[in-house]
């Protein structure tokens, strides 16, 4: 399926025939706030920056609402066809697997299992075509620039 962006400031009521058109060719319409033009493609490949591995552990393991609202933004990457890259900043792991046997400490002073958090991982990874990505917080930038030229044809 096909995935279109369109300005939020686009009046839906005023392009019915567009929007007829797209819906029967199966393209799915984002409607969000545009820095310039009507209407964009949506990009094939998004990174996330996490500041560490508490971060991701909160996002995945925490509260019901962060957990219900991470889980979204991946259903939502999955269903525009965009492989979305969770980048997370930590010098102690490189991979997903480095968790496994590790106590991770969240923010609010609890811990989880790593064992936990990789599963959560490799689940997420599979259900919804994400990944996890691991580097030096000081490699970030240059990182995520790499990740993103290298799933742009470049």
């Amino acid at each position: 399926m096909a995935t279109l962006i369109e300005d939020t400031r686009q009046k839906k009521d005023l392009h019915k025939v567009k929007h007829d058109y797209w819906d029967q060719e199966g393209i799915n319409i984002i409607r969000c706030a545009l820095p310039f033009g009507d209407y964009i493609s949506a990009p094939t490949v998004a990174v996330d920056t996490k500041q560490n591995i508490a971060e991701i552990g909160v996002n995945m393991c925490g509260a019901g609402r962060e957990k219900h609202r991470f889980t979204e933004e991946c259903k939502k990457a999955r269903d525009a066809g965009c492989r979305l890259i969770f980048l997370i900043e930590d010098a102690k792991y490189s991979n997903i697997d480095d968790l496994y046997g590790e106590s991770i400490w969240l923010f609010n002073g609890q811990t989880i299992p790593g064992d936990q958090l990789a599963t959560a991982m490799h689940t997420m990874s599979g259900r919804y075509g994400c990944e996890f990505r691991f580097c030096r917080p000081e490699e970030a930038g240059e990182t995520v620039i790499k990740l993103l030229e290298a799933n742009d044809g470049k």
